[in-house]
């Protein structure tokens, strides 16, 4: 990238440098025009009634304006103090000189100097203001044998020039607090530097072309110094800041950006480097956007510390530290000779451009931040010409498209060195898979035959796959209640029953999750005429919750209706029941992906299922009873179509169940005083699921979800009858599986029968 060069002022500031003898000739030329009074070793205060005039202060004079008015004036080896309320055109102090203005306005249209001109002497600018309407609002200079240039303190003030803000030569310096120092015209400063040190805190330092700009039009070797304390610096066309070297010799700036402090330029450049200019940044606690550009004879060094920022490209920098909990995103190709990360991050953009990043060297510990696109084999690169060494982790931009014949996608080169690079989490998420990371001599590469099922597949398999469960979940509370119904055979009655049940699904087939169920039911059932029919219906309400880990999670509402029937014969003990339940559940996911970022989708689907249970009550001995039955269930989901926001597609076919159950259950009839009726009891059964073909298709890659297998259940319940008229209920059940388990489950309820 090509950057305009500054405007250059050495026949102006060659001019400026003239023996302070000038000041005194020129005086003299302005004392034949202007009515002028000298001040030689005495002291005077003058107020409004004294006339606007020229002064002239001289062997430890010592003037003092309190809402004066004057016109120029000249302090050599003596003191000026002016006041609230005070006007003036232009103030020269040489030799020593002291000056302070307190609420002062100093206005120049002098065409050779500044408002203020500073040679060797020191002032302190509080609540004023100065402006130059041809020059500088204020110029800091240091003659030639001075140990010690011009010096100003500026407080809650406002400086600003055509030409530029201020002026800092040699060794002279510029302490900012709260003020703002401004270059008013087209190609102006906002400060100007030929060595020299500024420091500007809580300020706002601005150019019509560049905020600062450094030279060194006198070889004189200084080292310019900047200090920037949440202070903003902007070129309104050009670069925040610049370094010229020219025909007399090239700065080299010492720059500190820190506390919230902000870069600005209007041609995109926050730092150019030219002419064989040397500049070291360090960028503390701040956040800075723009490019830094270095030509070939320049050389910079940069460094990020504090929770500091860089937006932007960087080209030819010679160095580039970037410290712990700091970055450097890129906005385009760049390159950086030696790069040191102390726990730093490199950003590559946006996930949809893709960047080079060429570099001499590579050392320390860091993150670098990369985007892939599998299916079109474009990706960030990372390019180490030379030596790398430290551990790496790379964060490649996760994405839910899949990709069309993925080959190797080369992220990374070095020339040679011990680095280690490495996937952060060892995979990135690419579609239905997640990739790994192998290592070919010194060349890292992203490798499409090492992969697994990504977060977002296990959310879309284990939502489809949690609708049975959740209706077998929901069945249980009712089917475990029948048994209120054989104390008072033939009354109808009023119940609500809540529960909850967590289910761990095995990861044999790579969809490995927990699922937490929470819910109520609330029905009525009466006698079917005088027959031994009992027929009720019920509605309800249940949430389960999915935790797939890696920070994926799903949800399943449901909202249910159904019907029910049982029939009991007492005197054989037979009995018959039968459930069917219409289900319509809303899904939801949330994908953690191996990125950082997150994805979600959802979606609705209807489901129904029949349960039909065949047993006999046999009664024992002393109360006792046990209970054999078998039990078929059948149910059937609807498929749906959906995507997640990351572009993953998934369709799926009708989910089935078909479950069969053969057990017992051991109780007793424990009748007490009060003529209430306890019944503890155990039970144990078998269960087989048959469904093993439920298809699911990610991106049309084909998944089954495959719950088939055998699980051994039992349970433990109590079944109490208070009065003839409401009975309690209460049951724990636990399962063990090949692919499913179900650590506990839970229900109670009430019934209240008339």
């Amino acid at each position: 990238m090509s950057v305009l060069k500054n405007f250059e002022l050495k026949p102006l500031s060659k001019m400026m440098k003239v023996p302070t003898i000038t000041f005194f000739m020129f005086a003299a030329v302005q004392s034949t025009v202007h009515a002028s009074e000298h001040l030689i070793g005495d002291k005077r205060t003058i107020d409004s009634s004294e006339a606007s005039k020229d002064w002239q202060l001289e062997q430890g004079a010592e003037l003092t304006l309190d809402g004066a008015n004057a016109r120029n004036i000249r302090v050599n080896d003596s003191a000026l103090i002016v006041n609230d309320g005070s006007r003036l055109n232009e103030i020269r102090a040489t030799q020593g000189s002291t000056v302070s203005l307190q609420g002062a306005m100093v206005e120049s249209n002098d065409a050779f100097f500044g408002a203020l001109r500073l040679d060797d002497s020191a002032a302190t600018i509080a609540g004023s203001t100065l402006t130059s309407h041809t020059n500088f609002g204020l110029q800091a200079f240091q003659s030639n044998g001075s140990a010690k240039g011009g010096i100003a303190d500026v407080f809650n003030s406002t400086i600003r020039g055509a030409v530029g803000g201020a002026l800092v030569q040699g060794n002279s310096e510029l302490h900012v607090r709260n003020s703002r120092v401004e270059g008013t015209g087209t190609d102006s400063t906002g400060v100007w530097f030929n060595g020299g040190t500024v420091t500007a805190s809580d300020s706002t330092i601005i150019g019509g072309k560049n905020g600062v700009v450094f030279t060194d039009e006198y070889a004189d070797g200084d080292v310019g110094k900047l200090l920037l304390d949440n202070t903003s610096v902007e070129g309104r066309s050009g670069s925040a800041i610049a370094l010229n070297g020219g025909h007399f010799g090239a700065p080299v700036v010492e720059i500190d950006v820190r506390n919230g402090s902000t870069l600005t330029g209007g041609n995109g450049v926050l730092l150019e480097v030219n002419d064989g200019s040397t500049a070291s940044m360090n960028v503390d606690n701040s956040r800075l956007t723009g490019d830094v550009i270095v030509d070939a004879d320049s050389t910079a060094h940069l460094s990020l510390q504090n929770h500091a920022g860089l937006t932007g490209q960087m080209h030819n920098v010679a160095s580039l530290n970037i410290g712990e909990q700091s970055y450097w995103e890129l906005t385009g190709n760049s390159d950086v000779g030696a790069l040191t990360l102390a726990g730093g991050t490199v950003k590559f953009g946006a996930t949809d451009a893709f960047y080079q990043l060429d570099l001499e060297s590579l050392a320390g510990n860091g993150t670098f931040v990369m985007g892939t696109d599998f299916a079109q084999g474009k990706t960030d690169f990372l390019n180490i010409n030379g030596e790398a060494s430290g551990n790496h982790s790379l964060l490649l931009a996760a994405s839910g498209a899949e990709p069309v014949n993925p080959s190797e996608i080369h992220v990374v080169h070095t020339g040679g060195g011990d680095a280690e690079f490495s996937l952060v989490g060892d995979k990135v998420d690419v579609g239905a898979y997640s990739y790994g990371l192998k290592k070919d001599g010194t060349d890292w590469f992203l490798d499409p035959n090492n992969r697994a099922i990504s977060p977002s597949t296990r959310s879309v398999l284990a939502l489809f796959n949690t609708a049975p469960t959740v209706w077998y979940g929901e069945a249980t509370s009712l089917r475990t209640r029948m048994g209120e119904l054989r104390f008072e055979p033939g009354q109808a009655g009023l119940w609500i029953r809540g529960y909850g049940n967590k289910y761990n699904v095995s990861d044999n087939n790579g969809v490995g999750y927990t699922q937490n169920q929470q819910g109520f039911s609330l029905g009525a059932d009466m006698p079917l005429a005088d027959s031994q029919w009992l027929i009720g219906a019920m509605v309800g309400h249940s949430s389960s919750d999915l935790n797939l880990k890696r920070g994926t999670s799903g949800n399943v509402k449901s909202y249910y209706v159904g019907g029910y029937a049982t029939w009991l014969d007492e005197d054989s003990g037979m009995y018959f029941d039968a459930v069917a339940k219409l289900n319509r559940f809303h899904n939801e996911s949330k994908v953690g992906l191996s990125d950082g970022t997150g994805s979600k989708g959802k979606y609705a689907n209807t489901g129904g299922g029949l349960s039909a249970e065949f047993g006999r009550n046999i009664k024992l001995g002393d109360d006792f009873f046990v209970e054999p039955y078998a039990q078929l269930s059948s149910v059937v989901i609807q498929g749906a179509n959906y995507s997640l926001d990351n572009g993953l597609q998934a369709k799926g076919e009708r989910t089935r169940s078909i479950l069969a159950k053969a057990g017992a259950t051991v109780g007793r009839n424990i009748q007490l005083d009060s003529g209430s009726v306890v019944q503890p009891y155990l039970r144990a059964a078998r269960v087989h699921e048959f469904a093993n073909n439920n298809k699911v298709a990610v991106n049309n890659n084909v998944f089954n979800n495959d719950l088939s297998g055998s699980r051994n259940e039992f349970g433990a319940g109590l079944a109490v009858k208070l009065s003839q008229n409401l009975q309690l209920h209460a049951d724990f059940e636990h399962s063990s599986g090949q692919k499913i388990d179900q650590p506990w489950g839970a229900n109670v309820g009430v019934r209240y029968s008339w």
